[in-house]
C-alpha cells in the first residue's frame, strides 16, 4: 500500500493527479484501479461527493493512493485523515486544515491564485500550491509565478485537459490536475471504468509531450 509519505513523490513521478467530482461513485476501488491502470495513481475525492469518506475507506483499504479535496475545516481534515486520506487539497487558504495536515504529517495542496496567496500557502506549510482556476490564466501565468517562486511546487487545477497539460508542465508545474477531461461525472456515476482508463492513458500520454 502507498503510504502518506509517498503521496507527493507519486504525484511528481506521474506528473498528474485526478480530482473526481461526481453525484455518486459505485465502486471507489474500481475507479482508482482504472485511473492507476491509465497511469494516474493519485486520486482526489472531494467533500462535494455524497458519502465521500466511505469511498475513501473503500479505495484505501484496497491499497490505492487516495486524498480528499474541498477540505474547508479542521474537522473535515481530521475526518479525511481518519478515513485513510493520504493527502488533502483545499480550494483556498485554510489555516485550520493546514495545521491538522502538518500535525498529522499529511501532505496538503493548498489552493491559491495570486502571488500573495501563493506565498501564504507556502507559509502555511503546503507541500504544493494548487493554482485555481488554471485555464483562465493559462500556462503563461505559471511562467510568471516561477519568477519570484522558482522553488515552489505549483499544480494547476481547473480546465486542464489533454490539449493543454503539456504546456502547463513546460511552464513549470510539477504536475497537473485531471478533472472532467478524464473523469466526467456521468461516466464515474455509470461505472464506465474502461473508458475512464482510456481517458487517463490519453491524458498521461499528453503529459509526456512536455518532455
Amino acid at each position: 500500500m502507498t503510504t502518506a509519505l509517498d503521496a507527493m513523490q507519486v504525484i511528481r513521478q506521474d506528473r498528474a493527479l485526478t480530482v473526481v467530482r461526481a453525484p455518486g461513485i459505485p465502486d471507489a476501488a474500481a475507479l482508482a484501479d482504472a485511473l492507476a491502470g491509465g497511469g494516474i495513481r493519485a486520486v482526489e475525492l472531494t467533500f462535494t461527493t455524497p458519502d465521500v469518506l466511505t469511498h475513501v475507506r473503500t479505495a484505501t483499504a484496497a491499497g490505492y493512493l487516495v486524498g480528499v479535496g474541498t477540505v474547508l475545516t479542521g474537522d473535515q481534515a481530521k475526518q479525511a485523515i481518519d478515513a485513510g486520506a493520504r493527502f488533502l487539497v483545499t480550494p483556498g487558504l485554510r489555516v485550520e486544515v493546514a495545521q491538522v495536515a502538518t500535525d498529522a504529517q499529511i501532505p496538503v495542496l493548498i489552493g491559491a491564485l495570486t502571488p500573495t496567496e501563493v506565498q501564504s500557502a507556502v507559509d502555511l506549510g503546503a507541500a504544493a500550491v494548487k493554482v485555481f482556476p488554471a485555464k483562465m490564466f493559462g500556462p503563461g501565468y505559471f511562467r510568471d509565478l516561477r519568477g519570484p517562486y522558482p522553488d515552489v511546487a505549483l499544480v494547476p487545477s481547473g480546465g486542464v485537459n489533454a490539449g493543454n497539460a503539456a504546456a502547463f508542465l513546460r511552464a513549470g508545474a510539477i504536475a497537473v490536475t485531471a478533472g472532467t477531461d478524464v473523469v466526467p461525472p456521468d461516466l464515474v456515476a455509470a461505472g464506465e471504468w474502461a473508458e475512464i482508463r482510456r481517458r487517463a492513458t490519453a491524458f498521461v500520454a499528453a503529459c509526456g509531450e512536455a518532455g
